[in-house]
């Protein structure tokens, strides 16, 4: 799922705000249960990666997150009105190589934006928190293991069609898996309208 400041401002001025913001993660897991695969902080958005127990449990946790760190905003900069730009945006993830596709996206997106030379140095991401599990009790392994060449991949420059599709997903949140895989979810969540093509139906010319 991603969220962004509104209007795409700054949400994250310093590095206390990045740390406030993954501490409330871990706050947000225990008071909601939620199993947290990846993350990813960026100055004015982020992106997460979590799996949920129940029906509901995404919106439920999801609202105390957003909701929480918007007072916590205000109050540390005397501010008020909107800190992010609406409801964040998430998709569904089929349990197989699109899985890490998703979480290569996430955890090399500081890369991508020429923040670090490296993606392991950004420290605001699930990838930074990997050799630090003591300090990140809420990260859990996910469907699928990462494999062994997890940095080198994440250093390498992702597919073209694979960041296409990610943000096909994540601007229509429709879901992300083979095409049987989808159109099975799409059924079955009711998401007829995240494939549809958009735009204007074609006009029909009568004939005679």
């Amino acid at each position: 799922m991603i969220n962004r400041g509104n209007n795409r401002s700054e949400v994250f001025h310093k590095d206390h705000d990045y740390l406030r913001f993954t501490e409330m993660i871990g706050e947000a897991v225990a008071r909601n249960p939620m199993r947290v695969l990846s993350w990813c902080l960026m100055p004015n958005h982020f992106h997460l990666v979590v799996q949920p127990h129940n029906d509901g449990d995404l919106s439920r946790w999801m609202q105390w997150l957003m909701t929480a760190h918007v007072r916590r905003y205000h109050r540390h900069y005397h501010s008020s009105g909107h800190v992010w730009q609406g409801r964040y945006k998430a998709f569904m993830i089929q349990e197989d190589h699109h899985y890490l596709t998703v979480l290569r996206y996430v955890e090399s997106n500081a890369l991508r934006a020429n923040l670090v030379d490296r993606a392991e140095q950004w420290p605001w991401s699930s990838l930074y928190a990997l050799k630090r599990p003591k300090l990140f009790p809420f990260l859990v392994p996910g469907p699928l293991p990462r494999p062994r060449n997890w940095r080198v991949l994440l250093n390498k420059e992702q597919p073209e069609n694979e960041l296409e599709q990610i943000q096909i997903s994540l601007n229509r949140q429709r879901p992300l898996g083979s095409q049987k895989w989808v159109e099975k979810m799409v059924k079955k969540m009711g998401l007829e309208s995240t494939i549809k093509p958009r735009g204007r139906p074609p006009l029909i010319k009568k004939q005679g």
